[in-house]
C-alpha cells in the first residue's frame, strides 16, 4: 500500500501508533502527585486524563516533554527514546525526603496509541482493559497501556498499525512539536506554542515557574513555531528560512529562521514544514535553502495546517 493510499485509510478507519519504544516510568509512593506538581509546568493534581508537560531547568528551558497518565497506584510518565538517560536522572535527582520512589517499567510494557477508530472497535481492541484519553498528535485518541501478549492479539485484529512516516506526516499537518526536532534543551516552552497545551499558569510552584510566568507577563518570545507551504518545491530539515529583502552590498542575507520538520501534506497537497521564525522578522517573499542549494519559495501559515 502506497503512503497515500495509506493516509485515506487512516481518514476512513483510523489507525494505531505503536509508542513502545517511548521512555516508560512510574512514580509510586504517596507523595507522588505533590512530587511530580512541584517538577512539571502542568497541573498533575487535577488529572483526569493523559497530560502534556514539560520538565524544565531554573532558567525555563526544556529538561523534557513528557506525557503524564494516571493509575490506581502510580503516575505513569512516558517521553521520547531519545531522554531515556536523562529524564529519570533529572527526575530522582529531586526525590529527597519525598515518599516516592521512581521505577521503570518492564521490558514488555507496551503503549499504544489509537486515532481515529470507531468506539466499537476500540472497546475490542482493549479487551476491557483501561483507556486514557489524549492528544499526542492534535486530535481526539486514546492510549492504552498493555503488554507484548495483547500487542500480538491486536495487530490479528485488521486496525492498521501507522508507519512512521505517516504518523510524522499527521504531526507535522497537526503543528505539534516534537524533541530531537523543535523541542532540545534549548528551547523555551512558548516558543514551541507549548504555553497552550502543557503550562497551567495558576498552579503552585515548579521548578522553572519564575521565568516563564515572567515570559507570559512580557508577552513573546524570540523566536515562535511557525508552520510553512512550498508551492514548488520540497522542504527539509535544517533549511534556513530567509526574507526577499536585499542585503547591503557584499553582505551575505542573515537567516531569519530555520525549518526543523518537513513532510508532505496529503491533506493540502503539498509540502509543509515546521520552523522557527526570529520575532518581527518581515515575512513577506520568504525562501528556504540548504547551503550551496538552490533556494524554495514558502509562505508563513498559524499552525495547525489541518484542523
Amino acid at each position: 500500500m502506497t503512503e497515500a493510499a495509506a493516509y485515506r485509510e487512516f481518514l476512513l478507519n483510523g489507525g494505531i501508533a505503536d509508542l513502545s519504544d517511548r521512555v516508560k516510568l512510574a512514580l509510586k509512593g504517596a507523595d507522588r502527585v505533590r512530587y511530580l506538581n512541584g517538577q512539571v509546568t502542568s497541573n498533575v493534581t487535577k488529572l483526569r486524563e493523559t497530560q502534556s508537560a514539560c520538565v524544565t531547568t531554573a532558567k525555563g528551558r526544556l529538561c523534557a516533554e513528557i506525557m503524564v497518565t494516571a493509575a490506581a497506584d502510580a503516575l505513569f510518565v512516558d517521553a521520547d527514546a531519545a531522554l531515556a538517560e536523562t529524564l529519570p536522572a533529572r527526575l530522582e535527582r529531586y526525590i529527597v525526603a519525598d515518599d516516592v520512589e521512581l521505577v521503570e517499567l518492564p521490558s514488555d510494557t507496551r503503549l499504544l496509541h489509537f486515532l481515529g477508530v470507531m468506539p466499537s472497535v476500540l472497546e475490542k481492541l482493549a479487551g476491557g482493559a483501561p483507556l486514557q484519553r489524549s492528544r499526542r498528535y492534535g486530535i481526539d485518541g486514546w492510549d492504552l497501556w498493555t503488554n507484548a501478549g495483547t500487542l500480538a492479539a491486536i495487530r490479528l485484529e485488521g486496525v492498521a498499525f501507522l508507519s512512521d512516516s505517516l504518523l510524522e506526516t499527521i504531526r507535522i499537518e497537526h503543528g505539534i512539536a516534537r524533541w530531537g526536532y523543535e523541542l532540545d534543551e534549548e528551547t523555551l516552552p512558548p516558543e514551541a506554542g507549548l504555553e497552550r497545551t502543557h503550562i497551567d499558569y495558576h498552579k503552585g510552584c515548579y521548578i522553572g515557574q519564575e521565568v516563564i510566568s515572567r515570559l507570559k507577563s512580557i508577552g513573546h518570545v524570540n523566536r515562535q513555531l511557525t508552520g510553512f507551504i512550498s508551492n514548488d518545491a520540497s522542504l527539509a530539515s535544517g533549511m534556513r528560512i530567509f526574507n526577499g529583502a536585499p542585503a547591503g552590498e557584499g553582505m551575505e542575507p542573515k537567516p531569519i529562521g530555520t525549518i526543523t520538520s518537513a513532510a508532505w501534506s496529503f491533506a493540502l497537497e503539498k509540502p509543509v514544514a515546521l520552523g522557527y521564525l526570529r520575532r518581527g522578522a518581515a515575512i513577506e517573499g520568504l525562501v528556504a535553502r540548504l547551503p550551496g542549494m538552490p533556494g524554495v519559495s514558502i509562505t508563513a501559515q498559524a499552525l495547525p495546517f489541518v484542523s
